[in-house]
């Protein structure tokens, strides 16, 4: 039997012990910037979620709006390096849940988020243009969205309303 090669970096005492309000638990995962890592992080986030209380909906819309974003840092922020990491910190309070991407790959163009691409519901999907979607779902899904370059880093910050989901603590 093969073992198989975990692709996360960083230590177990890392994962779901990250306080960043008194009282609240949080996760705090350093993996590489790859496809097969990027599956294996939204798996532990997803259920580090459910560990902080958070209704299966807003897990969903949580695990989406990462994965937008994730994918973005693999495609874009890392385009020309042959590999780099990713950090992700979340936290939660009484109703909103937060989350911080790090990265080491390229700055945002123009040092800020892309406005992202509305969907024309008219145009049939073959004729649909590629990219630019990805930022339209995480600014109608986020709130608090910020980017800022942070020396060699990229530094992107958000909240989810957990407001209108059933939250059990």
């Amino acid at each position: 039997m093969l073992a198989e090669n975990l692709s996360f970096m960083g230590h177990a005492r890392d994962r779901g012990t990250f306080n960043r309000l008194s009282g609240d638990t949080g996760l705090h995962l350093v993996f590489p910037a790859g496809e097969q890592a990027v599956r294996r992080a939204l798996a532990t986030a997803t259920g580090a979620f459910k560990g902080m209380g958070l209704d299966p909906d807003a897990i969903e819309l949580a695990e989406l709006v990462l994965a937008e974003v994730f994918n973005n840092v693999v495609e874009h922020a890392y385009a020309a390096h042959a590999g780099g990491i990713i950090e992700l910190e979340a936290w939660r309070d009484t109703d909103r849940l937060h989350m911080r991407v790090r990265d080491d790959g390229v700055p945002m163009p123009g040092g800020a988020l892309p406005k992202g691409q509305r969907h024309d519901p008219k145009v049939e999907t073959r004729d649909l243009p590629e990219g630019g979607f990805g930022w339209s779902i995480i600014r109608d899904l986020a709130q608090d969205l910020r980017y800022q370059r942070d020396g060699m880093r990229n530094d992107m910050s958000f909240a989810l309303d957990l407001g209108e989901f059933a939250i059990s603590r």
